[in-house]
């Protein structure tokens, strides 16, 4: 399978990588940054995505997999002190870049017998605090315009769904925090199990909590 991860330097991306790469995949990894062997792709310029997306078909004619894990967080203490340029850059992050994977690559998702599209979005957008409205509402959206991209999706053998956590772990995490117990947080390596776990499943358009309480 050909798999492009975007957001692939920060640790849920480099186990997506490792998760697929050790199955004998072609994994396409992508970030702004260029660390760690990815393409340095900056996914807010619309022009540099559909050119990559022209050079994955031009090497391979598909994507079996595309797994968008850019991210971030803002918040505040209070919502009046919320900051409306914490609101920009979240909107760039969880919302603008999902926008332009998806619109540059549907063709070749649904070029895949059995294409699948995944984001991890977070219990922040069900019930978002006063101190998480910029980062709730980010990811609220980010969830609707998937939602959308999966009804695209329909019919043709791909799919698009939504994988929640409250939060991500990983081991430097635990490293660095030994007395912490991380409570409903999910492993970074549990989340990878979860998207190659999407090819065993027709679902399209639906929410699968990872929350581990």
């Amino acid at each position: 399978m050909i798999i492009l991860v975007a957001g692939a330097a920060g640790p849920a991306g480099q186990a997506v990588v490792r998760r697929f790469a050790d199955k004998g995949h072609t994994v396409i990894g992508v970030d702004k940054s260029g660390a760690d062997g990815t393409l340095a792709v900056d996914l807010l310029d619309f022009d540099a995505v559909k050119k990559l997306a022209r050079d994955i078909e031009a090497e391979h004619g598909r994507v079996d997999g595309i797994v968008h894990l850019v991210g971030g967080w803002r918040g505040s203490k209070t919502f009046a002190e919320t900051r409306l340029e914490d609101w920009d850059l979240l909107h760039d992050l969880l919302v603008r870049t999902l926008q332009h994977v998806t619109l540059a690559f549907e063709p070749l998702l649904k070029a895949s017998e059995r294409g699948r599209f995944a984001i991890v979005s977070a219990k922040a957008a069900e019930r978002p605090t006063q101190g998480n409205a910029a980062y709730g509402t980010a990811k609220a959206a980010s969830e609707a315009w998937t939602l959308a991209f999966a009804d695209a999706l329909e019919g043709t053998g791909a799919t698009a769904n939504i994988l929640v956590v409250k939060a991500l772990v990983n081991e430097a995490m635990r490293e660095a925090a030994p007395e912490r117990k991380f409570p409903g947080f999910t492993d970074v390596d549990d989340l990878a199990g979860a998207i190659d776990g999407l090819w065993d499943t027709d679902a399209n358009g639906t929410r699968l909590d990872l929350t581990r309480e």
